[in-house]
């Protein structure tokens, strides 16, 4: 087995030039297919109100459902490094209360990192979680948390003075203490300048080719969801239409009685059936 990814596994990647390879999941399940594949890092996001939840958005997830999805992932995991999204307003009321909330999130479930998404303004926050132990990869770009102050999902930092508080922002996170940052909808030139500017790695999705890493949600990847995709997203498979096509032949061979079969089936000694009839 492959050497357990930390820190200082991301560190040395960024300055060996190595591409750092991340996904996003939810459960024990898919966790241990990850892990077995050799992803270096998966993240827990928020983005499970969306995928698993059910909500339209990540808003409504609480520290307990992250708590929850993260100790099931961390027990189907054994080389990745597992980073636990702290959710919305988790993180913003106060320091103390930040720095409470990334610990439960690493102490309950056995999590190697925490992930908040904002700039400057809460570069106070990450220098209070790193100076408690904990390691904090900052997320700057489309961060959804902020979707309604953004005004939808879109692109960020197409204008002069929006790429240049990202990259503003990118430095304050590196000297607060992040050891990684997520880029979410940037455009690719400005993915490729932050990258070049910073000593920690980056990780994009939607964020061009250019930075240290990559993410994508592995629903997405494994095309488990029919309709739009995101621009950003490749459909490594289409488990959607086969999953849809076994359901649908499990419903057929069941109403038809062909399933069970003999060979899905137990028995018993006629001499026992005898006495029961």
């Amino acid at each position: 087995m492959s050497e357990k990814v930390t820190t200082a596994t991301i560190r040395k990647m960024k300055a060996e030039g190595t591409p750092i390879t991340m996904l996003t999941a939810y459960d024990y399940s898919m966790a241990k297919i990850v892990d077995d594949a050799g992803i270096d890092m998966i993240l827990v996001g928020d983005s499970l109100g969306n995928v698993v939840l059910g909500y339209d958005s990540t808003l409504p997830v609480t520290v307990d459902d992250m708590v929850h999805h993260v100790r099931a992932v961390c027990r189907g995991v054994s080389r990745a490094m597992v980073v636990a999204d702290m959710p919305f307003m988790s993180y913003q009321v106060s320091l103390e209360e930040a720095v409470r909330n990334a610990g439960r999130l690493m102490k309950e479930t056995g999590a190697h990192a925490v992930k908040l998404e904002g700039g400057r303004e809460f570069a106070g926050a990450v220098r209070a979680i790193v100076n408690a132990g904990i390691p904090v990869v900052g997320h700057l770009g489309l961060t959804p948390q902020y979707v309604h102050q953004l005004g939808g999902y879109r692109v960020q930092g197409k204008d002069t003075a929006a790429a240049e508080k990202m990259i503003d922002d990118a430095l304050a996170l590196e000297e607060a203490g992040v050891f990684a940052l997520v880029l979410e909808c940037v455009p690719s030139p400005l993915g490729r300048l932050i990258t070049e500017k910073l000593r920690v790695a980056t990780i994009g999705i939607g964020a061009g080719p250019h930075c240290d890493g990559q993410v994508l949600v592995v629903n997405d990847l494994l095309g488990l969801y029919p309709g739009h995709t995101p621009r950003f997203v490749k459909k490594y498979a289409n488990l959607h239409e086969q999953v849809n096509g076994a359901l649908k032949q499990y419903i057929d061979e069941v109403r038809e009685r062909s399933f069970p079969g003999p060979e899905h089936s137990f028995t018993m000694s006629e001499e026992v059936l005898k006495k029961l009839y």
